[in-house]
């Protein structure tokens, strides 16, 4: 099944039925009156979170969701038949967004949330609705209101809780091959990973999800190289892991290259705890060790680990990192949430 995350639909309620004039004609009965009835409502249009999808792959072969109108009230007092809903169902991580792919309609983070994209039109008052006492035979009735038209986005962030970054044959698909049981495309030239890929990583048997995306290059805020947009993907994460290949001649500025393409993003994304890492060090002697983790320590300004994901030399601890950024970060939303105050019900 192929990956997509971005998909663009068209969206419509359904319109309602308008209302009927009609008027008793029984035998014997000389003054019937109005039995005109109401016209039905449309269909609405929603989008619901479902478990068991992570693609936008089936909105590539349908893009138009019409719902259905409302019938006409018909004689008799008989209300029209109320058009059936439609249910966009997205994958847990969706971002809805207006046409203009700024504004935020919704965001889909849980299964089975269910947001209303499109309201279906009322169905319009037969002449029975109308009559009074001083006008008992109306001969008027309203039209059913028109439905809702959108243009709107589809964007899947995946829910993961460490995202890999890096420049190209940085080592992201090696570590997340050694470290889980997935088998991302591993080659030796740049941009082999074209598509998000998420693995299931398991340290002192506690579990959590790496997400790895397409590698960042100088410029990719401006589209250069696969562009910035898989960093979407990395959004909802608790903490990122920044690879650097330690084979490189040119370590500080890989380092600055991913931090000014991060920042260029916007958001909260460069504000995200990370733990840097020097990747591939089962190529370097102990001299070259040091030589190249107190060039990254100087241009990171923190702490660096060393690793390797072919050799697997320390990724246990690279693990137990991310796994203790990911528990604070839990117990920081935790906090929030309690301080939160609960809304006033009478």
């Amino acid at each position: 099944m192929k990956f997509l995350d971005l998909a663009k639909v068209y969206i419509r309620s359904g319109g309602g039925g308008g209302g009927c004039v009609s008027f008793r004609r029984e035998k014997f009965i000389e003054y019937g009156g109005p039995d005109g009835g109401d016209g039905g409502n449309g269909g609405s249009v929603w989008a619901e979170a479902v478990d068991g999808l992570n693609t936008l792959i089936d909105f590539r072969y349908q893009q138009h969701f019409f719902a259905k109108n409302g019938q006409p009230g018909m004689g008799r007092q008989r209300t029209g038949y109320t058009g059936d809903d439609i249910v966009l169902r997205v994958p847990v991580g969706t971002e809805i967004l207006d046409e203009d792919m700024e504004t935020v309609v919704a965001d889909m983070t849980e299964v089975g949330q269910r947001v209303l994209l499109a309201k279906g039109g009322n169905g319009g008052f037969g002449n029975l609705h109308f009559k009074t006492s001083v006008n008992q035979a109306p001969r008027r009735a309203n039209p059913g209101q028109e439905g809702v038209e959108r243009t709107l986005w589809l964007r899947l962030k995946l829910i993961a809780d460490v995202g890999l970054l890096g420049l190209p044959n940085a080592g992201k698909s090696t570590f997340l091959a050694a470290t889980s049981n997935a088998r991302p495309k591993i080659a030796d030239y740049p941009f082999t990973t074209l598509h998000p890929n998420l693995g299931v990583v398991g340290v002192d048997e506690v579990e959590f999800v790496v997400a790895d995306i397409p590698g960042l290059i100088g410029g990719a805020s401006e589209g250069r190289g696969l562009g910035d947009l898989f960093l979407g993907h990395v959004e909802r994460c608790a903490v990122l892991l920044h690879l650097i290949d330690g084979t490189s001649d040119t370590i500080a500025e890989d380092y600055h290259t991913i931090i000014n393409e991060l920042e260029l993003y916007g958001g909260d994304l460069a504000d995200k705890p990370r733990v840097t890492a020097l990747n591939k060090i089962d190529a370097l002697d102990d001299d070259e060790r040091a030589e190249a983790c107190a060039t990254l320590e100087a241009a990171s300004g923190g702490p660096v680990m060393m690793m390797s994901g072919v050799s697997r030399e320390g990724v246990v601890d690279v693990l137990r990192a991310l796994r203790s950024q990911i528990d604070d970060d839990r117990l920081r939303h935790k906090i929030t949430t309690e301080e939160e105050p609960a809304p006033w019900q009478p």
